[in-house]
């Protein structure tokens, strides 16, 4: 799997591929001499070892964001690696492309959920008791329309990309709009915010 994607990305020009280990350990010993800003990680299993891994590397090096490629679907352990600490997901039917956006994503400082890890999300998502009916609508409310438009297609698992391209706006133009948007709702993830979508009605489960 190291070889194949490094294959993918070796002739990219604004990618460097620093070290490709085969085990954490390896990986472990290697990244003080690199430290990349981003680490592909492949997960192979559901265990609880790869939240382990994924844990200790975000606590180690806080400065990595972890883009994990996993060869399965358990939603559980899916919402367990992106709480241990990592910042993008993506499943074993990406193709070269997304895993591009979703490094040039992680690149930027946002997180990357592919469209089908966006949907395990919102079928797994977790109530947030801590904020009343009377606050989310406040927070709710505050937003313009064209920031409730973009807000809803993030929700739905669009990327930036493709919002720009349905709103006939930049990507930098995207990205300016969730971040105010994460900041009136005072959210700090792209998780909290589908979860937010949901229990406000701005979108809606199949």
């Amino acid at each position: 799997m190291c070889d194949a994607l490094k294959a993918l990305l070796v002739d990219v020009d604004d990618i460097k591929i620093v070290s490709t280990s085969n085990t954490v350990s390896d990986f472990l010993r290697v990244i003080p001499n690199y430290l990349p800003n981003i680490l592909i990680a492949v997960t192979y299993s559901h265990n609880d070892i790869s939240i382990k891994n994924i844990q200790l590397i975000a606590d180690q090096y806080p400065r990595v964001r972890i883009l994990v490629l996993s060869m399965y679907g358990d939603e559980k352990t899916i919402l367990k690696q992106i709480k241990a600490g990592a910042k993008g997901h993506i499943g074993e039917d990406t193709n070269r492309s997304e895993i591009l956006e979703a490094i040039y994503t992680l690149r930027s400082g946002y997180e990357y959920y592919a469209k089908t890890i966006t949907n395990i999300l919102l079928n797994s998502y977790i109530s947030d008791n801590g904020i009343n009916a009377s606050e989310k609508k406040n927070r709710h409310n505050s937003m313009s329309a064209r920031e409730m438009e973009i807000f809803k297609l993030i929700a739905e698992g669009d990327s930036n990309r493709i919002i720009a391209e349905k709103l006939f706006i930049s990507v930098r133009t995207v990205e300016t709009h969730k971040n105010n948007i994460m900041k009136k709702v005072g959210l700090k993830t792209t998780v909290d915010l589908v979860k937010f979508a949901i229990k406000n009605n701005i979108i809606q489960l199949d």
